[in-house]
């Protein structure tokens, strides 16, 4: 089977400029980008005569951007009255119209990382605690953490390309077999 290395070319430059494109987008993107995650769920049992129960769970909110994220909401469908910022920056609290209040924060630089600890008693519970996390220009990714080990950067970098030499090999193979259907 003879190579056809003109086709192979017009298939892997305009996959090469995508490619490159959105490397580049992400490399200069100036702009904000906020995360924020479950840190810790617990529950815990005072030892006093009512046995009583305690809540507490925190979030951590990220702006892994390379711009300042601004006036940066945390929505909450019940706000507990015991909280903490760590670390301690200048924030207010507005209330929701239909009921819970937000934390504002004014800016969040980029790199910067708050954690929002809470604590609460029954009925309450973490999930109905937090409802969203935005700024000004866009909503925070929820990630949903599990614990797992990483692979180094170079690992990572060395499945994309097998990832990338694999597809591009599909598309190859996929196109030869309609030329030879249409021949």
């Amino acid at each position: 089977m003879k190579i056809d290395w003109d086709l192979i070319i017009k298939i892997v430059i305009p996959l090469l400029m995508l490619l490159l494109g959105h490397i580049l987008d992400r490399v200069f993107a100036r702009k904000p980008k906020l995360i924020s995650y479950l840190g810790h769920v617990s529950a815990f049992t005072l030892n006093n005569e009512n046995q009583t129960q305690v809540f507490t769970h925190a979030i951590v909110v990220r702006n892994t951007g390379r711009e300042t994220a601004n006036n940066v909401r945390i929505g909450h469908f019940v706000l507990p009255s015991d909280y903490q910022i760590y670390p301690s920056i200048p924030h207010a609290i507005e209330p929701i119209p239909r009921g819970g209040a937000e934390i504002v924060i004014p800016k969040l630089i980029p790199g910067e990382q708050l954690t929002i600890s809470y604590l609460y008693f029954p009925p309450l519970t973490w999930d109905r605690v937090n409802s969203y996390t935005k700024s000004d220009e866009a909503f925070a990714k929820i990630l949903r953490v599990i614990p797992a080990p990483q692979l180094p950067k170079g690992a990572i970098a060395l499945l994309w390309m097998l990832i990338f030499i694999g597809v591009t090999t599909i598309i190859y193979f996929i196109v030869q077999i309609v030329m030879a259907l249409l021949a």
